[in-house]
């Protein structure tokens, strides 16, 4: 079997496993907390007008003369380093301590006007444990430019089984 097919097979295989994990997580703290899981249509942490679809993005980036934005990855480095946007950034992961002591620090020396976009994809949006903590942690620095970036499924079939450019590497 030639490499490429190995690495994505690996790559679908590991999504899979931190889907399962999250879905796993995720049923603990319902089970502990009937209003700790959020229904998938409930945005009320991140507001409709914050969301960035994945074209969108591509749209931004294609643009000539517009500003670029600083793109943060707010998941897990493992997934960072099998496939992430070019040019995006891996902070940590926003549902730790330690990631958002890293998205902290990173975003330290910007002025809170900066455009920013996160993104995660580690699993469904529904589920992603890093997400939303690392979009409130922006909006309590006072960052007034973020969009986050809107991954139904993952980051694998919503970015990179569309074509959407994709870098690999820490």
């Amino acid at each position: 079997m030639n490499k490429y097919f190995l690495r994505y097979s690996f790559a679908v295989c590991l999504l899979a496993i931190l889907s399962i994990l999250c879905i796993s997580t995720d049923a603990q703290l319902s089970a502990a907390s009937p209003q700790a899981t959020p229904t998938p249509s409930a945005n009320a942490e991140i507001p409709e007008a914050q969301l960035l679809q994945p074209e969108g993005l591509v749209l931004i980036s294609r643009s000539a003369g517009k500003e670029r934005p600083v793109i943060l990855q707010v998941g897990s480095h493992v997934l960072y380093a099998e496939a992430h946007m070019p040019g995006s950034e891996h902070v940590g992961a926003g549902g730790q301590d330690l990631g958002l002591q890293a998205l902290r620090d990173r975003v330290k020396g910007l002025k809170r006007d900066q455009f920013l976009v996160i993104y995660c994809g580690c699993c469904p949006w529904s589920k992603c444990p890093n997400i939303r903590p690392a979009y409130q942690q922006l909006q309590a620095l006072g960052f007034t430019r973020v969009r986050v970036l809107y991954l139904a499924d993952n980051f694998g079939t919503n970015w990179v089984s569309k074509g959407y450019p994709v870098a690999k590497g820490r």
